[in-house]
């Protein structure tokens, strides 16, 4: 990740890297408007890591939250105008932290009247237009409802069409006007297109409601609407990445085409996008039906970035041209955090700290999930024992066998010895996802564990084990690494993909291929997540929205103790060519 940025003066110097037709002519009146952007915040505010009570710190010095952001932007808006400069954000705003939690589900905003804690502070920071995350839709639309109804600014999401009269369901775009002395007014139009995923990943939420057309397709919709309304400058603000991929099947619309509305519609200036988490400073896409340059940018997440787009817009036969473009982020770590934010946010702030120290059990001795990627550890068979014995109570008549699927979410969890209090639960489950089940034959278990394992990179015979290298083989995510528990098998990753999994057993014998189970899995890997064979198409016997972290507090907190002895079982391993890797 970049920690040093270029200088917010020295960004105009970049223009001329953005050629343009056509040229500014000497005597023509040039003015620069600049758009503040950020993107995937997930509900972080203040500088705070709820998972640790402590400060954020991370390795490479990034800082986060908004409180942040706010100091960066006064100050950019000191320097430069406030009225010559336009605040917007690519969305995933409202979940991601337990401050978000506590207000979606332990004192819901809906039901409470209190405003949710990202509309509060992005209403006193002054945001013009945020556009709508996959992670909105994650407690559902009534939250989302009532947070879009508490912010000042436009929620927008063009692409997320209303299922029975196919118009969208939220504002598709709006147009921000700034005044020029002596000229007339700069109008910068701004569309907002979020991400197809959601149709997959919250399902449950959005089906027979919402459904999510094409980004490309819906740009080339709305950006001739905004150009026709008189917009000098038009940016995309997208909620999608930039390398054309996706991560489900071929079904939906790309995830990430940030860069191909970019290439495929012509009329927009710059896209500033989100989905991906990462630190994009500045990149031109060429526009297949113009030619022209269209200027991309991406500011991390959490707010640990500020992407800073300059358009220097000249006046030409009377009408305001885009003659110069640039971009950069700058890291929020090179300022204090807003008192004016910090002190706003501190009643919220602090309730949700009180909540995450609530203790719920004690643990026999401490646990780690630092090697839950490559090894079968005691705090992940945590998970997966909660999982089965709320199947096996929810499902008394089931005469089937009940096996479990857990992920590693996070190498850095630990269960203390002594108290264990929800943060700590909530540092090993930090996805806000469900419990369900479904029904799985032995043979489709198999092509589910293959699949699975195709998360470690192949190791020669003899090669040292490089555990830097072992995992997370063409990219591969830690939360697409499942476990699977109550069978036993072994992955030999001197093996190729498709050919690894071996000794697969039950009880001691080997799996009939018609034999069938009860699996308890996650709504986001039943409902696609990550591509994994024959979920999404088995039946579910199981599906009471329970939250699995939920679950696992009001477990631990009615066993009152956390001890291995009582759930632990090794039951899958890491070989080459047969011989224990570890």
């Amino acid at each position: 990740m970049h920690t040093k940025k270029l200088a917010v003066t020295g960004v105009a110097a970049l223009c001329v890297l953005a050629l343009m037709t056509p040229p500014a002519q000497a005597g023509d009146k040039s003015v620069t408007v600049t758009v503040m952007g950020t993107s995937d915040l997930h509900s972080n505010v203040l500088n705070w890591d709820y998972y640790k009570d402590a400060g954020y710190s991370d390795a490479q010095g990034n800082t986060v939250g908004l409180a942040q952001v706010s100091s960066l932007v006064e100050r950019i808006r000191a320097e430069r105008g406030a009225d010559h400069t336009l605040l917007f954000d690519s969305g995933d705003t409202i979940q991601g932290t337990p401050l978000a939690y506590y207000y979606a589900k332990v004192e819901p905003v809906t039901e409470t009247g209190e405003v949710h804690p990202m509309a509060r502070a992005m209403n006193a920071i002054g945001y013009d237009a945020v556009t709508l995350g996959n992670h909105e839709f994650n407690y559902g639309l009534p939250l989302l409802a009532t947070w879009i109804k508490q912010m000042k600014a436009p929620v927008l999401g063009a692409n997320a069409v209303d299922e029975k009269t196919g118009q969208p369901a939220y504002e598709p775009y709006v147009i921000k006007t700034m005044k020029v002395k002596g000229e007339k007014p700069i109008k910068v139009g701004v569309l907002g297109l979020t991400n197809p995923g959601v149709t997959i990943w919250d399902k449950a939420n959005v089906e027979g409601r919402l459904r999510f057309t094409d980004l490309v397709e819906s740009a080339k919709k709305w950006v001739p609407v905004i150009r026709a309304q008189g917009a000098d400058v038009v940016v995309v603000t997208a909620h999608a990445g930039d390398n054309g991929m996706s991560s489900y099947g071929g079904d939906l619309p790309v995830e990430n085409a940030s860069a191909m509305v970019a290439e495929q519609v012509p009329g927009i200036d710059a896209v500033l996008f989100g989905h991906a988490h990462n630190d994009v400073p500045q990149r031109f896409v060429t526009n297949k039906v113009t030619g022209r340059q269209v200027l991309l940018t991406e500011p991390g997440r959490w707010g640990q970035r500020l992407s800073t787009l300059d358009f220097q817009l000249t006046k030409q036969r009377g009408k305001w041209v885009v003659t110069g473009k640039s971009s950069t982020t700058l890291n929020t770590n090179t300022v204090q955090e807003d008192p004016k934010i910090v002190e706003l946010l501190k009643p919220q702030h602090d309730s949700t700290v009180g909540y995450v120290n609530t203790v719920v059990a004690k643990s026999a001795q401490e646990l780690s999930a630092a090697e839950s990627p490559y090894k079968d550890t005691p705090i992940l068979d945590y998970i997966q024992h909660v999982q089965v014995e709320t199947i096996k109570q929810a499902l008394p008549d089931n005469e089937l066998p009940v096996l479990s699927i857990a992920a590693p979410f996070s190498r850095t969890a630990v269960f203390p010895a002594g108290d264990i209090r929800v943060r700590d639960v909530a540092g090993l489950y930090v996805f806000d996802n469900t419990l369900m089940a479904v029904k799985l034959t032995g043979a489709q278990i198999k092509d589910y564990l293959e699949y699975s394992a195709r998360y470690f990179n192949q190791l020669a015979p003899g090669a040292p084990v490089d555990l830097s290298k072992l995992t997370n083989a063409a990219g591969t995510p830690d939360y697409n690494y499942d476990q699977l528990s109550g069978v036993s098998y072994d992955i030999d990753v001197a093996k190729p993909a498709g050919q690894r999994i071996a000794g697969l057993t039950f009880e001691g014998a080997p799996i009939p291929a018609d034999k069938e189970f009860v699996v308890a899995i996650n709504n986001y890997r039943q409902s696609g997540g990550g591509g994994f064979p024959h979920v999404t198409g088995a039946e579910v016997v199981y599906n009471a929205q329970v939250e699995i972290r939920q679950a696992m507090i009001e477990y631990a907190t009615a066993e009152g103790t956390i001890d291995p002895s009582g759930f632990a079982a090794a039951n899958w391993k890491l070989t080459r060519d047969g011989a224990p890797l570890f």
